[in-house]
């Protein structure tokens, strides 16, 4: 279980999460939507301490983290796999690598582990066919598609096993049958692994298809919260400009 309680983020003077309050139940796929500078990424950071609070706790699983040490949060973050915005992939290292590197340098596997991890990964995130496709691990990022570069990504943050998975804006940049794609394997993964997932996003058509529930903020608070059917009832004008914009673009909503 993840909790946030009365969570405040400010950066010089401007307040960007006011007193955020929310609870993620263990195995909870979790949407939070919102416009453009609300505080969405903001709120995951400070959950892996990349960002600190200003004021309020963070618990995960009962343990309150908000104030950790830089080296106590080394845990925490190794529960918490955290698949960025942009893949942020080494480019000097091949897909294979890319995907083994952590699971060598945190996890002290050798090379012979560490390779049949990173094809495991490969293939959870459909990559790989049951066979090693010894061509595609040994290219480059940069001769990948950048649809194949987020799989990778994804590949490698699963690979050291966390219990929490955060998204932070992971269909970016894709074409529509390619965030498609991205969604559901997000969904699969969660449910395959017993993860908690929370997603970081602006696209409501995502988090209807595949969200136990959703989370809106403006301007730095939670103006509405429930599951896919609450959240299609909701009259707030916010949730009602992103489901609008959603049967815009053919959306059953």
């Amino acid at each position: 279980m993840i909790e946030f309680e009365g969570l405040v983020k400010k950066f010089g003077d401007r307040t960007v999460l006011k007193g955020i309050s929310l609870t993620i139940a263990e195995g909870e796929i979790v949407f939070i939507l919102g416009t453009s500078g609300t505080g969405k990424s903001v709120l995951l950071k400070t959950l892996v301490g990349l960002l600190r609070a200003d004021a309020g706790l963070i618990r995960i699983d009962g343990e309150d983290v908000t104030h950790l040490s830089e080296e106590d949060y080394l845990p925490v973050r190794r529960r918490c796999g955290m698949v960025f915005q942009h893949p942020a992939l080494f480019d000097s290292l091949t897909v294979l690598e890319n995907v083994a590197y952590g699971l060598m340098k945190h996890e002290r596997l050798t090379l012979e582990e560490a390779t049949q991890r990173a094809r495991e990964c490969l293939n959870m995130v459909g990559l790989l066919a049951d066979s090693p496709d010894l061509a595609f691990e040994q290219k480059l990022p940069t001769q990948i598609s950048y649809g194949m570069q987020k799989r990778v990504s994804l590949a490698r943050t699963i690979a050291v096993g966390p219990k929490v998975l955060l998204f932070d804006e992971p269909t970016t940049g894709l074409d529509p049958v390619t965030t498609k794609q991205i969604n559901f394997l997000i969904r699969d993964l969660s449910r395959t692994l017993k993860t908690t997932a929370i997603v970081v996003s602006h696209d409501m058509d995502c988090a209807l298809e595949i969200a136990d529930r959703i989370v809106v903020l403006d301007q730095g608070q939670i103006v509405e919260q429930g599951s896919v059917r609450e959240i299609l009832d909701s009259t707030v004008p916010l949730v009602v400009d992103f489901l609008e914009e959603a049967k815009a673009r053919g959306v059953e909503t």
